[in-house]
């Protein structure tokens, strides 16, 4: 992946598209104070470097009957490296868990795990869950309610530009 600096301009970029990926060209390039095509040049170059991972809907999960969402809390029998990456793998392979993180301490991972009620939750949990290699424990919490859910990560365009430095005028 090629390496980019990032400068102002590319962090307005990558703010207003975390905030509306549907934006077109034309109104992010007007945003950004640049023209349509070194603003689209921008952009590819920063989804080659691996800084836009790609788009995505921000789906309701209610209005598909997705009325439940557990973090369940997953210890492992083995930190063996491979039976980690086994249980990754089977992670991604199961579409309920939406999101799956190793951590460091008393949990070995958390899992986001979407469900259409709470006995479809114990279901998942009981007959595939706890029965899957190498877990040795899950302990469940059901979300109440979510005050905040949002995506990505915060970019300053002002602020941390001035951290990363100029950058040369030659993408533009």
């Amino acid at each position: 992946m090629p390496k980019i600096k990032l400068d102002q301009i590319d962090r307005r970029i990558l703010r207003d598209l975390q905030a509306n990926g549907r934006m077109t060209n034309v109104e992010l390039a007007s945003r950004a104070g640049i023209s349509a095509p070194p603003c689209l040049r921008r952009v590819r170059a920063l989804e080659e470097a691996g800084y836009i991972r790609g788009y995505h809907a921000d789906i309701d999960p209610a209005k598909l009957g997705y009325n439940v969402t557990v973090f369940a809390h997953v210890g492992l029998s083995s930190q063996a490296e491979k039976d980690l990456v086994a249980f990754e793998q089977l992670m991604r392979s199961w579409p309920e868990v939406r999101e799956c993180h190793m951590l460091a301490g008393e949990t070995d991972f958390l899992l986001k795990v979407v469900a259409s009620d709470w006995d479809a939750y114990q279901q998942f949990l009981t007959t595939r869950l706890t029965a899957a290699p190498s877990v040795s424990q899950v302990k469940s919490a059901l979300a109440i309610r979510s005050s905040k859910a949002e995506p990505g990560v915060p970019i300053e365009a002002e602020a941390t530009a001035r951290k990363a430095g100029p950058r040369a005028k030659a993408r533009e």
